[in-house]
């Protein structure tokens, strides 16, 4: 038995913010993102993720209570404690045998979860897991931070895996690189610095954006340099374990940072030949939901059947780097 993505569902909050009235038409331009979904300020990540697991359900057409595992992928679960994911056995109705399990990871979180919900199937643990990503980054970012608050937006992803007689996700490769921790971060919320020991303290940076230590801080260019300088050899690494060539791949969809990383990316990664999903117009950079999205935008405007060899890659936050080959063919959306 292998684990297979049967289904996937989106859930994108009702308010759109639009950047024309943040930023200039040539910076809208080189990021790609015209607009994005905000959360309500009394919308947690699981509201989103329960809404998009009952979209689910709804479109497909499937059973929850054979579901046997939850798996949520969320840098911003509702509490510290207890994990979100049990919370959504409730909320949801699943019968109480379901094992649940938060995966603090953003970026490349999708890809990790794949191999854990692979993991789960393929020892037999596990038969049909309901996977989940929640991003509800507009929380943390300050609205005067023109750095970040054009790039993300928030919503959720719904994926149901079960098993079926054919490999359909293999080939993982995985990366960290923990040394540069602080390009991505929120210096203050953890117990490392908690908010009682650490007043919220606010300052503008030298291009003008202004945040405080309670919210996003992201260096963009070393964001930029990460990706350019360890994506490309996670290609390669993914090729040789699935041994195949770039003239085998049906297509490439990877986490959606932005359209200019995008574009530099698919050059140095040496993947021009190879279809290649590059859209975040309408919704912007969904952190672990980008790639389900992306994967649902795909088979959608392509169509399943033809999409037997994916690559899928996910890289950002941690700084963490993971990707797979995927069989799409008998997916649903």
């Amino acid at each position: 038995m292998f684990a297979r993505i049967r289904a996937i569902s989106t859930y994108l909050p009702a308010t759109i913010e639009y950047n024309s009235e943040l930023v200039d038409s040539r910076f809208i331009k080189k990021i790609g993102v015209k607009c994005r979904h905000i959360c309500a300020k009394d919308e947690a990540a699981g509201d989103l993720a329960f809404h998009a697991a009952e979209k689910l359900f709804a479109e497909h057409e499937l059973d929850r209570h054979e579901i046997d595992f939850i798996l949520l992928c969320t840098q911003h679960p509702d509490h510290l404690g207890p994990h979100t994911a049990a919370h959504l056995q409730h909320r949801l109705g699943l019968k109480k045998s379901v094992g649940s399990m938060d995966i603090a990871l953003g970026c490349s979180g999708y890809i990790y979860g794949l191999a854990v919900a692979k993991g789960l199937i393929e020892t037999g643990l596990a038969k049909k897991i309901l996977f989940i990503t929640s991003s509800v980054y507009t929380k943390y970012i300050n609205r005067a931070d023109k750095s970040t608050r054009p790039l993300f937006g928030d919503g959720a992803t719904a994926t149901w895996l079960d098993g079926g007689a054919q490999k359909s996700l293999r080939a993982f490769v995985f990366g960290s690189d923990g040394s540069r921790f602080d390009k991505l971060i929120i210096p203050v919320g953890g117990s490392r610095h908690m908010p009682r020991d650490n007043p919220e303290i606010f300052s503008t940076d030298e291009n003008g954006n202004y945040r405080s230590n309670w919210e996003i801080f992201m260096d963009g260019m070393a964001i930029t340099y990460f990706t350019l300088r360890e994506v490309p050899p996670l290609v390669e690494k993914v090729l040789d374990a699935a041994k195949l060539t770039r003239a085998d791949l049906d297509y490439c969809i990877f986490h959606q940072a932005n359209k200019f990383m995008m574009t530099y990316l698919r050059d140095k990664a040496g993947l021009l030949d190879v279809p290649f999903h590059n859209d975040i117009s309408e919704t912007g950079n969904l952190v672990s939901g980008s790639v389900p999205l992306a994967i649902e935008q795909v088979v959608k405007n392509f169509g399943a059947e033809n999409l037997k060899r994916v690559m899928l890659a996910g890289f950002g936050v941690g700084l963490s780097w993971a990707g797979c080959i995927a069989d799409l063919s008998a997916i649903k959306v």
